[in-house]
């Protein structure tokens, strides 16, 4: 008989925040904490996760998923989640960490289908308090014309349902209407009540079809030269384990972030034991703004000049732009794996569009793409040899127009050298004309293009309460980007020290510095002189209980941003937060101080919020920010959370820039969400 066990409770604010200490550009930080949120909601069957289910989770080095993987395989299925205190390798630290993402799934005997685990009803709402420009009517010009204003009101409205159960299947819907957004019934344009609705159904393990989905999704596979999706980190404060993409295959797609992913059907089918097939469609209408061809050398007629990713159709431009490109893609991928140590992948992914895309005649885009079809074809493949990780991918795109054809590569390896020592090395090269829409290799860049660097993390156990991390990565940028007018290059490091002296006390320092070359401003030269600029940005956190259910967390960053031969900006925040549990209701708030010169020398610090919603604001000018969280579990099915926060201004007369500007010099924010579990 299955041993009886309660899944333990996770802060996904708190995990969030303790992978992401200090600032980290290049990061979908909402696209990530939602991927963890699913996750949490979907654990992993300990008695049959793949090594990469179980990676996915950055919870375990190499040596521990080893001995986790060899103990199954000598033993048997675990009966209970507490006999991970019987693996070696797993201390208690690492186990009550993952306690929240894992379980012991019962086997199915029958064809039935299993009763729902996750079984809810989402609704949200959120407004700011003062007016935005945006919203107010404006003054006529000359000719009577009023100002470009926002459609709909200021309320931002989501919902979302959720009826599934992990390993068997999900359904379930989201819908969401921005500020500044209108409702409107508009088929001919595509829209059916709110801007923005999601949806999926999937179903997994029935005989040999290991996974389908229809309807809204995103795929993990390789290191993701082709397709990418999921909780990708790349650089941050864990520099070892997340180096590493993991294959996951195919997910429903649940984010509110409404670009990235596609919108029809995929299918794995296991041809074997270790050999899988998948494949998949998707129709997607993306936002892109559209003109009439200015060359007929290269392209004639209208032409797609830029792809939006904002989702955000606020004014009548912006409504002009939504779905006005359609993508089709189509492709498979073909995957052999042998006892959890070898895996070997071959991937096809073809892309085509309506209208050719063709971005603007600027330098910095020579070798973007251009036409309406590219193809990307990619080998992938992973080894553990005891406790090394040793994987990578290499893919080649081409495209209808000659500035395709480029190649991408990454490899690396993961080792647990021993039981204090843990370390990773990651080498990438992504030529200027590689293009993979639905990418998201290892890189500096927000792309997988246009990058050639080595990547060295370490981390080590001094003892059990004392540990030190950092990575070193060296890049070049072989042709020009945005805002750097020549070839460059640039080095990154981050060092970190974290000590626990119990179970709820943790203090940790981070020092984050960053080496790159951008275009001087004021630059008056074509084209511009390009110059070296350094960041810096030191951070001390301190978690501490006061007593039974009430726990203080103090934070002190500062940071600093520099032209060379320019003076540098500087800015600093002072945090603390504070939290208190009781039976049914749970308190947190912040008070936050914190002054900048400039926007170069921004803070980023994370905030909580309500459950799957996520918060990590810039603090920049000179201020103070806070914040109150309340959630009062009302009953076993309903819970609800009120979230008010409001930031200060002391040294400029309104808050925002063009339409979201206040004329005041603050901003209140007032959020309210309630959950009724069925």
């Amino acid at each position: 008989m299955q041993a009886q066990q309660v899944r333990r409770p996770v802060d996904l604010n708190e995990f969030l925040q303790n992978l992401f200490p200090v600032q980290t550009e290049g990061i979908d930080y909402q696209s990530v904490f939602d991927n963890l949120a699913q996750l949490y909601a979907t654990p992993l069957d300990l008695n049959t996760a793949t090594r990469d289910e179980l990676a996915a989770t950055y919870l375990l080095d190499e040596r521990q998923l080893t001995s986790l993987l060899n103990y199954r395989e000598q033993y048997g299925d675990l009966l209970s989640v507490y006999e991970l205190q019987a693996v070696p390798e797993l201390d208690a630290v690492t186990i009550r960490r993952l306690l929240p993402f894992v379980e012991i799934g019962a086997n199915a005997l029958s064809n039935r289908l299993p009763t729902p685990a996750d079984h809810y009803l989402l609704l949200r709402y959120e407004q700011t308090l003062e007016q935005q420009k945006g919203f107010t009517q404006g003054q006529p010009d000359k000719n009577g014309k009023y100002p470009t204003r926002y459609l709909g009101g200021s309320g931002q409205w989501f919902a979302r349902y959720r009826y599934s159960r992990p390993r068997a299947y999900s359904l379930g819907f989201t819908i969401e209407k921005d500020p500044g957004e209108a409702y409107g019934w508009r088929p001919g344009n595509r829209q059916y009540g709110a801007d923005y609705i999601s949806f999926h159904a999937q179903i997994q393990n029935r005989g040999h079809w290991r996974n389908v989905i229809v309807g809204d999704y995103q795929l993990q596979i390789g290191q993701g030269l082709v397709m990418s999706a999921g909780f990708v980190l790349g650089k941050s404060a864990e520099t070892v384990q997340t180096v590493r993409r993991p294959t996951l295959g195919a997910r429903p797609y649940t984010s509110l972030t409404e670009y990235g992913y596609l919108r029809g059907a995929t299918a794995t089918y296991a041809l074997s034991r270790h050999l899988d097939i998948t494949l998949f469609a998707a129709r997607n209408r993306r936002d892109a703004n559209t003109a009439p061809s200015t060359s007929t050398v290269i392209v004639e007629g209208t032409i797609a000049t830029s792809i939006q990713t904002s989702g955000l159709h606020q004014t009548p431009s912006e409504l002009a732009d939504r779905g006005s490109l359609l993508e089709t893609n189509w492709g498979g991928h073909l995957m052999y794996h042998n006892r959890q140590r070898l895996q070997i992948g071959a991937t096809f992914l073809h892309t085509e569009f309506n209208i050719p895309l063709l971005k603007r005649n600027l330098a910095y885009n020579k070798y973007e793409f251009t036409g309406n079809q590219n193809t990307v074809v990619g080998l992938h493949g992973g080894y553990v040899y005891r406790n090394l990780n040793f994987f990578g991918e290499i893919a080649h795109s081409s495209g209808s127009l000659t500035n395709s054809g480029g190649v991408g590569a990454v490899g690396g390896m993961l080792a647990s050298l021993s039981r204090r020592l843990d370390v990773s090395v990651v080498a990438r090269h992504y030529d200027r004309n590689f293009h993979s829409f639905y990418a998201n290799g290892f890189s500096e860049n927000t792309r997988t293009i246009n990058e050639t660097g080595l990547y060295a993390g370490a981390k080590y156990t001094i003892y059990r309460k004392l540990t030190l991390g950092g990575y070193i990565d060296v890049v070049r940028f072989p042709w020009w980007r945005y805002l750097v007018d020549k070839p460059s290059h640039g080095i990154d490091f981050l060092s970190q020290a974290t000590y626990s002296p119990s179970r709820k006390t943790t203090f940790s320092l981070v020092f984050h510095e960053e080496h790159k070359e951008k275009n001087k401003p004021g630059s008056k030269t074509t084209p511009k002189e390009v110059v070296g600029t350094t960041r810096r940005s030191l951070a001390l956190n301190a978690e501490y209980p006061i007593s039974q259910g009430f726990t203080m967390r103090s934070r002190i960053q500062a940071g600093t941003f520099n032209y060379a031969r320019i003076s540098p900006s500087r800015g600093f925040a002072l945090v603390q937060d504070a939290t208190y549990t009781m039976r049914r209701w749970s308190v947190s708030g912040r008070v936050a101080l914190f002054g900048t010169d400039d926007y170069d020398s921004r803070q980023y610090v994370y905030e909580r919020d309500v459950l799957y919603a996520f918060s990590f604001p810039a603090y920049y000018d000179k201020g103070v920010r806070h914040y109150l969280l309340v959630r009062y579990e009302a009953s076993r099915h309903l819970d609800l959370w009120l979230r008010w926060a409001r930031t200060n201004i002391t040294n400029q007369p309104t808050i925002g820039s063009d339409l979201d500007e206040t004329s005041v010099p603050h901003k209140s924010e007032l959020k309210v969400q309630a959950r009724w579990r069925f």
